[in-house]
């Protein structure tokens, strides 16, 4: 089974993506905006721009994922936006043509949310720091050119199943998920402390500069 979590940029998909593969054992995380940088690490800077547009990308993400199906006994999970119904249809789409039992979830939120979200990641306010509150966020700056278009697009029946995460924390979001596709989740048995620190460093990692 794949579990493909799309959202706006900021909306949560890879903290929820980490939550799920910490309680489902044998649950991989295999994330399509890896073979984006790749693609984006083998471009000179002026030629590089959105790497979903590029047939390599959508060619590749489901050759990966196809395999890693094919072959691996544990849940998939696939942190990813995608709203373009082209690109959904050759990545999503096309895993189910062959065969393959793939759960999408679009996790929404009202704009005020996710804008809200996008401000309180812990690295940016340790870059603001060091670099002065101005300090623009190429991520960030990103998340927020596309955040209409990914609230807009996501809310259309072909981005089903949609649920709304506002009032939600990330394990009621991953408790959401697992059972709507039949799974069973270990119980979340961390401190509220302990789940920021780890979020935290999760969010961290997770950031970068090329």
């Amino acid at each position: 089974m794949l579990l493909w979590i799309n959202g706006p940029f900021g909306g949560g998909k890879t903290q929820t993506a980490h939550e799920i593969q910490r309680r489902l054992a044998g649950s991989v995380i295999c994330d399509p905006e890896h073979v984006g940088f790749g693609l984006h690490r083998m471009t000179p800077p002026p030629l590089r721009g959105d790497f979903q547009d590029l047939p390599a990308w959508r060619q590749g993400v489901f050759e990966v994922l196809d395999r890693t199906l094919a072959e691996h006994d544990g849940v998939v999970i696939a942190p990813m936006t995608v709203v373009e119904p082209a690109c959904f249809r050759e990545t999503v789409g096309r895993l189910r043509a062959h065969g393959h039992d793939v759960r999408h979830f679009a996790l929404l939120a009202e704009r005020g949310t996710v804008l809200r979200r996008l401000y309180e990641r812990g690295f940016g306010h340790t870059v603001r720091f060091v670099a002065g509150k101005d300090a623009p966020l190429r991520r960030e700056s990103f998340a927020l050119s596309k955040l209409d278009l990914c609230l807009e697009r996501l809310r259309e029946a072909e981005f089903a199943e949609h649920l709304w995460t506002d009032h939600l924390t990330i394990p009621q979001v991953a408790d959401h998920i697992a059972d709507s596709s039949g799974l069973t989740l270990a119980p979340n048995t961390e401190s509220a402390l302990r789940g920021r620190l780890r979020r935290a460093w999760t969010g961290v990692k997770h950031i970068r500069f090329d």
